[in-house]
C-alpha cells in the first residue's frame, strides 16, 4: 500500500513539474512574441507617413497610411460595406517577407491569414459592427474609394488568445479598399 501511494505521489509530482515547466516555456515564448509585436507597432507609429486613429473602445489606436484617396461616403458602426482586403502578419518582423535560411531553404515569413475572395482582389460584404475593433475603427474613418494600409495592435485585433492560426499578441496588417457603403 505504501509503495502504491509513493508511486502515485511521484507520478503526480512529476506531472505537476512538467506542467509547470511547460507553462514557463510557453509564457516565455508568449512574452518574446508579445514584445516583438509591440516593438514593431511602436516602430511604425513614429514613421511620418503613418497616422493614428484612436478607437472608440479606448483600448488604443491603429496606424494607417493612405494608398489611394476616395471621396465617397463614410460608414458608421451599424452599416455594412463592400471591401477588398488582405490581412497578414510576420513570423519575424526583422526579416523580409521571404528569405533563405542558413541551409538555403526558402522561408515564407509573411503569413496571409485572411482576405476577401481571390486573395483580396474580389469584393466581399461585411458588417462593420461584426469586425475586430481595429478593422472597424479604420472603416469608420475611410471614404468610399479609399485604399489604406492599416496596422492593428494586438489589443485591437485578436487580443491575448490564439485565434485560428494567429498567435496571441499578434500585430495585424491589412490592406483595405472601401468600395461601397451599404446603409442599414
Amino acid at each position: 500500500m505504501k509503495t502504491t501511494t509513493s508511486l502515485f505521489t511521484i507520478i503526480l509530482i512529476s506531472m505537476a513539474a512538467v506542467s509547470f515547466v511547460s507553462c514557463d516555456d510557453s509564457e516565455k515564448i508568449d512574452t518574446i512574441w508579445k514584445e516583438a509585436n509591440e516593438a514593431i507597432f511602436n516602430e511604425m507609429s513614429i514613421k511620418p507617413n503613418y497616422s493614428k486613429i484612436y478607437s472608440e473602445s479606448k483600448k488604443g489606436y491603429i496606424l494607417y497610411k493612405e494608398l489611394k484617396s476616395g471621396n465617397g461616403k463614410t460608414p458608421i458602426f451599424t452599416d455594412s460595406v463592400k471591401v477588398s482586403y488582405i490581412g497578414w502578419y510576420k513570423k519575424d518582423w526583422t526579416k523580409e517577407d521571404t528569405y533563405f535560411d542558413s541551409k538555403g531553404n526558402k522561408i515564407t515569413n509573411k503569413i496571409v491569414f485572411d482576405s476577401s475572395p481571390r486573395n483580396g482582389t474580389l469584393p466581399t460584404r461585411l458588417k462593420v459592427s461584426n469586425l475586430i475593433d481595429g478593422f472597424s475603427t479604420a472603416l469608420q474613418h475611410m471614404r468610399e474609394g479609399d485604399r489604406w494600409e492599416v496596422w492593428i495592435p494586438w489589443r485591437l485585433g485578436y487580443g491575448s488568445t490564439d485565434y485560428g492560426n494567429i498567435p496571441a499578441y499578434t500585430t495585424l496588417v491589412f490592406e483595405i479598399e472601401l468600395l461601397e457603403v451599404i446603409e442599414n
